[in-house]
């Protein structure tokens, strides 16, 4: 079984074995997050700021819980009544509630709060929110496809002459941060489809414009006729997953017919006139979910050391090596750093075997030498099975050969094996992979 496990493909095995999140029936389509996969979910938020703040970005933050009469302007009632949960205010009758699918129609409240001028576009509102939609139950998979979604959204409010320039960079910004992950993006321009909102004119100006802004920004696309949104034409960023399966992750709409037409939208040009801006949908993400899915079926569930639920795994080699390895503990939590003390009962090549199963990238090893010479023995992820290296070294199985070879257990034939070295030393290093996002 643990041989298996290193093999696991499907995110779903995955983060059960590393203990990210489970699914239960009382909430169908709808994760429970564990400690360690809201780290990495943290993490993801984390950056999807520093993405926002870095290009301009202002967030903001909209009701989950909104009247029905909000969707029924912005068309999505007529359109996409069946993908949503909303239901009868049971204390006004009165009263119609949908729980939010999309964020689009609610930045509008945003942006009106405040006469606009052309001097305040680009204006691009970012939010981070929870959406729900109602997939059927029989198409819910993982983390790809869920009923409760977290969204990187944002909309782009600008002039029309400023839209394919947005657009580059959105697309310059999507290519950069997957080539991260190392992902195989494919990018495809979606185009008008049969049941559409606007004037066609106005829709094959907009597709243009996206694919000449793909070309400016040297992507490669394919065209989906027919697949665009009812408002606007989109570019799609598409990956595989491990049984190559094809999902749509990022997406870049041009909206041609909802919030511009449908919302009183308006800023003051140059001359004083009032003028309907541009609006531009687009995530990054898509959605946190089905983007951890397709990490962890990416990596094997190896992911970056800026995004691992545990960075550094201390393991003692005797009890004797205990109050030296809880020093070493405490002095990179305070910097900031995740580890854990693996201090049970177990032969060092137990506790290898189990710091490797749960993917930690980094596994110090102390024993009597780095005790005495005031530093640890490291070894990076990547390295044989512990199957393997005992196999090249004889079979050493007790605690007695284990004690008597010390922390070479971390040094043996095959292994991404450091070395020996400081503690601060170990700790800048760190710091800079993980600044590095390597």
């Amino acid at each position: 079984m643990a041989e298996e496990s290193n093999k696991l493909t499907d995110h779903r095995d995955i983060g059960r074995e590393l203990d990210l999140f489970s699914f239960h029936e009382i909430a169908p389509g709808a994760p429970f997050w564990h400690p360690k996969g809201m780290i990495i979910f943290r993490e993801l938020e984390k950056i999807a700021r520093e993405i926002n703040d870095r290009d301009g970005y202002q967030e903001i933050s909209t009701p989950i819980l909104v009247k029905k009469e909000v969707f029924e302007q912005s068309g999505h009632w007529q359109n996409y009544r069946d993908n949503m949960f909303y239901f009868d205010n049971p204390r006004d009758d009165n009263e119609h509630l949908v729980i939010k699918p999309m964020n689009c129609p609610e930045s509008t409240y945003a942006y009106n709060a405040k006469v606009r001028s052309y001097r305040d576009l680009p204006l691009r509102l970012a939010e981070i929110g929870r959406l729900h939609r109602n997939e059927l139950s029989g198409t819910l998979g993982g983390l790809f496809r869920v009923r409760q979604i977290t969204m990187d959204d944002a909309h782009i409010y600008c002039s029309p002459e400023q839209i394919e320039e947005e657009v580059v960079k959105i697309v310059k910004t999507v290519a950069n941060f997957y080539s991260l992950f190392g992902f195989e993006t494919t990018y495809v321009l979606a185009t008008r489809p049969e049941k559409y909102q606007g004037d066609s004119a106005e829709w094959e100006k907009g597709e243009k414009i996206l694919a000449d802004a793909l070309k400016t920004a040297g992507i490669k696309y394919s065209v989906a006729k027919g697949e665009g949104a009812f408002y606007g034409p989109k570019i799609e960023m598409h990956l595989q997953d491990s049984q190559g399966r094809d999902w749509q992750l990022g997406t870049v709409q041009l909206d041609i017919a909802m919030l511009p037409a449908l919302f009183d939208i308006k800023y003051t040009n140059e001359n004083g006139e009032r003028k309907t801006p541009a609006v531009v949908h687009r995530a990054v993400f898509g959605s946190f979910e089905r983007f951890l899915g397709m990490l962890l079926e990416h990596t094997g569930g190896n992911l970056p050391l800026w995004l691992s639920p545990v960075q550094v795994a201390i393991a003692n080699i005797t009890d004797d090596q205990h109050d030296y390895a809880k020093d070493i503990l405490e002095k990179l939590k305070s910097v900031g750093i995740r580890a854990e003390l693996y201090d049970q009962n177990d032969t060092i090549g137990k506790k290898i075997r189990e710091a490797e199963l749960q993917k930690v990238p980094y596994i110090i090893v102390i024993g009597e030498k780095e005790v005495e010479s005031d530093t640890i023995s490291i070894r990076k992820r990547g390295g044989a099975t512990e199957r393997e290296r005992l196999r090249s070294e004889g079979e050493q199985n007790t605690e007695h050969s284990n004690a008597n070879v010390g922390s070479t257990e971390a040094r043996r034939p095959n292994v991404a094996d450091l070395g020996q070295m400081k503690i601060d030393e170990f700790i800048d290093r760190l710091k800079k992979e993980i600044a590095d996002k390597q």
